[in-house]
């Protein structure tokens, strides 16, 4: 028998053991800061490829702390698709993103993660790379369209890449400075014509500097995560963070020269990862660390052929076969993390297969947000994942279909993939292939067994091949996957 005052002193001690718990299960919603780099490749981190020549500190810290993913997917193989997946919760073969150019690609109605963070109680903000199209009327008129119309309550940014004109500074939805002056196109020796400190010609903002835009968008982030600090309001954060590096035009520093074993690409992303480093100190000077739910991944794969992995001895998609813009492993598997201090076990990895459209059902589940039924039709909720409650034998999400560049389409269910052609459909060569008689029409790989994809085994395996085509016909031909 336990005596009358050890059982209080029991149930005491019960209640100083299981009151932080309860708490802690009822937090307040956290901040949420989403950091997308551009080009960057799945091993080109430390913590994704132990060969590889680029120290990435910094991101390799958030691995440490949080949980990576090893099959996390980008919706589309270049910027614009893969920026739209991830914040609509859709496909972006079911819309015309291609024409982000001349017009708005997110409709006035749809719903955002930043529509619904910011009618759920968020302070919402965007840095960066937007890429999905204005209602332009003149660079002196507004610009319709954008973050600050599909639920971003503050931008600054650019319209595109730093290498596609005209180039200026966006805040909110006005030009900083029209593109009134012109640049003249540049490429460097010894890469090829889209890579190196690569950029078109033709209108910029008088004053601005390309090679400025990295730690300009720092400098802003930074500015965001400290106002907020300051401000003392209860709502929570959400920051976008979309850097338009690693891409072109590689840029580093003078400081960063040298950096890496990788070149003139691997000095650049060392001063990626230090410019994330900043992002991380003022989150922690601030005080927002601890309850800051934090993702990094990149937009798609990197432009990195054959050749500069020979030279350089650095494979930038870690063994996947090839790059930005292919159906293959290399353009479209992403690096991804995610670190939240006290509810992702650090050091923890998932094999689950997730995809960026997923973000939007993963947001409303951790702002206890109702995701309305017609938005992210494409969106399934990973936060089970995230604290470690699903088994990884149990896939929490359905197929993924992913378009290339040149109108080919893949589909991954469970282990197996499907090319709906021959070649990569990007920019890896060949990009195109016509079956000769004889020769399968797709390509089928097993990437449990064969994640390089180099055993086709289309013609070996017909009714794999049949059941992926009838499930790509049916996703295609209907207007979701989110139950």
């Amino acid at each position: 028998m336990i005596s009358l005052r050890k059982q209080i002193l029991l149930f005491s001690f019960s209640l100083i053991v299981t009151v932080p718990v309860l708490l802690h299960a009822t937090e307040e919603k956290p901040n949420i800061v989403f950091i997308m780099v551009d080009d960057m490749g799945y091993g080109d981190a430390g913590c994704y490829n132990p060969k590889s020549k680029i120290p990435t500190p910094h991101i390799d810290s958030l691995a440490q702390d949080g949980m990576r993913f090893t099959d996390a997917h980008s919706p589309g193989a270049l910027c614009h698709p893969s920026r739209y997946g991830l914040l609509t919760g859709q496909h972006p073969f079911r819309a015309d993103v291609a024409s982000w150019r001349t017009r708005a690609v997110i409709g006035k109605n749809q719903t955002t993660i930043a529509s619904l963070l910011q009618s759920n109680g968020y302070r919402t903000a965007m840095v960066g790379k937007w890429h999905l199209g204005f209602d332009e009327n003149g660079y002196n008129n507004p610009l319709p369209g954008g973050p600050v119309d599909r639920g971003f309550d503050t931008y600054f940014g650019i319209r595109a890449s730093t290498d596609i004109p005209p180039y200026f500074y966006i805040r909110d939805d006005r030009a900083v400075a029209p593109p009134s002056d012109r640049i003249e196109a540049n490429s460097s020796e010894g890469w090829s014509p889209i890579q190196g400190a690569f950029w078109r010609e033709g209108g910029i903002a008088p004053g601005l500097k390309l090679k400025d835009v990295l730690p300009r968008f720092t400098n802003e982030a930074v500015s965001v995560i400290e106002q907020h600090a300051k401000s003392k309001t209860e709502k929570p954060l959400m920051l976008y963070l979309a850097y338009p590096a690693p891409h072109t035009p590689w840029l580093p520093s003078p400081e960063y020269l040298k950096s890496s074993k990788a070149g003139m690409y691997g000095d650049f992303l060392v001063m990626v990862d230090a410019m994330i480093g900043r992002v991380l100190k003022a989150l922690k000077k601030s005080g927002m660390s601890d309850d800051t739910l934090l993702f990094f991944t990149s937009d798609n794969g990197p432009v990195w052929y054959n050749t500069d992995v020979r030279r350089l001895g650095h494979d930038s998609v870690g063994g996947l076969r090839g790059m930005k813009a292919d159906a293959w492993e290399g353009g479209h598997r992403m690096p991804f993390i995610a670190r939240w201090p006290g509810r992702i076990r650090a050091g923890s990895v998932s094999r689950q297969t997730i995809c960026f459209t997923d973000m939007l059902a993963t947001f409303a589940a951790v702002s206890d947000a109702k995701l309305p039924p017609e938005s992210g039709p494409d969106s399934f909720n990973i936060l089970p994942v995230l604290l470690g409650k699903q088994l990884e034998d149990k896939p929490i999400r359905g197929p993924i279909v992913i378009p290339a560049r040149r109108n080919m389409m893949s589909i991954r269910s469970g282990q197996w993939k499907l090319i709906t052609g021959l070649g990569s459909g990007g920019f890896s060569r060949p990009s195109n292939v016509k079956p000769q008689p004889g020769d399968p029409k797709g390509q089928l790989y097993h990437l449990g067994n064969d994640l390089s994809e180099t055993r086709n085994l289309y013609q070996e395996k017909p009714e794999i091949v049949n059941s992926l085509l009838a499930k790509l016909k049916k996703i295609r031909s209907q207007t979701r996957t989110r139950p």
